[in-house]
């Protein structure tokens, strides 16, 4: 059976990763995210790992997450590893790629016209990367749209 480590942030990121259930609730999985009430709440009978918080333009929360990344990927070894943001997931598909794990990545529906950070940073490496809207094709070619999560 394969198994599969999600990783989001907390609020949005997670609702969409979270509303794909039908998918990924027949497997052996994991999570990692934000130690929020959100997250709590929403995941309360799902394993799951703490990541640092907050991602964005934060060196010692870039350092702190890579660490968490080698010590939870060696340990959990997933197959495949699924994202749709934000900074927690770079440093996870990153040493992810060196684990050989598969790397999907789901851009955000709500940016249509620019690409996210997160997103720019994981398409040179993701194995699939879906996209939303037609539109962000123009900024990942390779991307894949299979339409809205919501």
């Amino acid at each position: 059976m394969k198994k599969i480590c999600l990783v989001c942030s907390s609020g949005g990121h997670l609702t969409h990763l979270y509303l794909l259930k039908g998918f990924w609730e027949k497997y052996d999985r994991y999570w990692v995210t934000f130690d929020k009430e959100d997250s709590r709440s929403l995941l309360k009978n799902e394993r799951k790992y703490w990541c640092s918080y907050p991602t964005n333009r934060s060196l010692k929360n870039l350092i702190r997450n890579t660490i968490l990344a080698i010590k939870v990927l060696k340990k959990e070894r997933p197959d495949i590893i699924i994202s749709s943001g934000a900074g927690v997931a770079v440093p996870f598909f990153y040493i992810g790629k060196l684990f050989r794990a598969k790397l999907v990545y789901i851009e955000v529906y709500d940016r249509i016209d620019l690409p996210t950070v997160t997103g720019r940073l994981v398409y040179p490496i993701a194995d699939k990367f879906i996209l939303q809207w037609e539109e962000q094709k123009k900024y990942y070619p390779k991307g894949i749209n299979l339409g809205g999560i919501i």
